[in-house]
């Protein structure tokens, strides 16, 4: 049977659902411009979980557990799920510690920049080029024999912990479960961690936008890089789906407030905004996908990436102990080393895992 989300009109329709359903999340109760994010949402659970104390961001979001769950459904419908692993672990691990420290420093993921530009925020414009310029410098490394070598076929049951792990979130919330007096597990009372959609509508939005999102690959670092590195324009028209879509229903539900200063969770620092997603855009060419992406594989049973959403779980938790974490008041005080420090990490891992050396 023909997989119709693989064709061009179909990858559309992806990009058009996530972005009418972000927007529809906004309105619903999540953050301004923030209706789904996954660096953002990882944070959260971060958060929840106690792995870090910033109390204005510490949600366990649905959304999360619903990409990676509705993914796995449709890999298993689709005899797609095949579970794997053994490709640089630890490696990939680092790639999305990294990744979400240059995310945090511009306040979003990929989908997030898309959706603060759809919402009128022109600090974005700045984060896009970044995540542009990024890709660039990562495709170089590809066309140059950069890897890091074939994933392994693991047993049926292997691919099953990261979707369990997010069965047990998810109950972890419907339950409100609380391991000691005032928690973990922690729920914000105030800031965008208070704000979040009903349970059930997070849920299901998570639950299609993952299912579809495996269906058709979608991915915003696939989408630039392809264009940059063989000319393919087939997942950046979901892209633009995404940012129009989301865009138009702004527009109809009065979310769309055009600038660069008040932005809700947003700064106007267009250097590190800049930096901060370079660095992502390049971690996430060596990781092999945008932090979306690597969702939507792990519910396929592709346990690297699964390493690598841990090791943005884990970012997250280290960038808002380590004060690295920028707030809407700018870059927090170790933001630019930590920029610093993950470019000098990724580069040595683009140089050193090639297959050939050119000079």
């Amino acid at each position: 049977m023909k997989n119709i989300f693989s064709t061009r009109t179909g990858i559309i329709i992806v990009g058009a659902v996530i972005g009418i359903g972000a927007a529809l999340l906004q309105y619903f109760g999540n953050p301004p411009n923030m209706g789904i994010c996954v660096a953002c949402f990882e944070r959260d659970i971060a958060g929840a979980l106690g792995l870090h104390r910033a109390d204005v961001v510490q949600y366990l979001r649905p959304e999360i557990m619903g990409f990676v769950l509705g993914a796995f459904v449709a890999a298993l419908i689709a005899g797609e799920y095949k579970p794997r692993g053994g490709s640089a672990p630890l490696i990939r691990f680092f790639l999305g510690i990294f990744a979400m420290f240059g995310a945090l420093v511009f306040l979003g993921c990929p989908w997030r920049a898309l959706l603060r530009l759809a919402g009128g925020d022109g600090n974005a414009i700045l984060g896009l080029l970044g995540l542009i310029a990024g890709i660039f410098i990562g495709v170089q490394f590809l066309k140059h024999g950069y890897s890091l070598g074939r994933s392994h076929a693991q047993r049926k049951a292997s691919g099953w912990i990261f979707p369990a792990l997010m069965v047990g979130l998810f109950l972890f919330l419907v339950f409100q479960v609380s391991f000691t007096p005032g928690g973990p597990i922690f729920f914000s009372l105030k800031g965008p961690g208070s704000q979040h959609a009903p349970i059930i509508i997070s849920l299901i939005a998570g639950l299609l936008i993952g299912a579809l999102a495996q269906r058709s690959r979608f991915c915003t670092m696939g989408a630039f890089r392809d264009v940059i590195l063989i000319k393919d324009f087939h997942l950046i028209s979901g892209v633009a789906a995404l940012l129009v879509f989301a865009f138009v229903m702004n527009l109809i539900l009065g979310q769309f407030k055009p600038g660069f200063e008040g932005q809700p969770v947003a700064h106007t620092d267009h250097v590190w905004n800049f930096l901060g997603m370079t660095l992502s855009g390049l971690a996430f060419v060596l990781a092999g996908g945008c932090p979306g992406r690597q969702l939507f594989l792990s519910g396929e049973g592709d346990m690297d990436a699964a390493i690598f959403a841990t090791g943005m779980i884990v970012g997250a938790a280290i960038a808002h102990n380590f004060a690295t974490a920028s707030s809407p008041k700018g870059i927090a005080a170790f933001g630019p080393a930590a920029v610093i420090i993950g470019f000098v990490f990724c580069l040595i891992i683009g140089f050193t895992q090639r297959d050939k050396i050119t000079v």
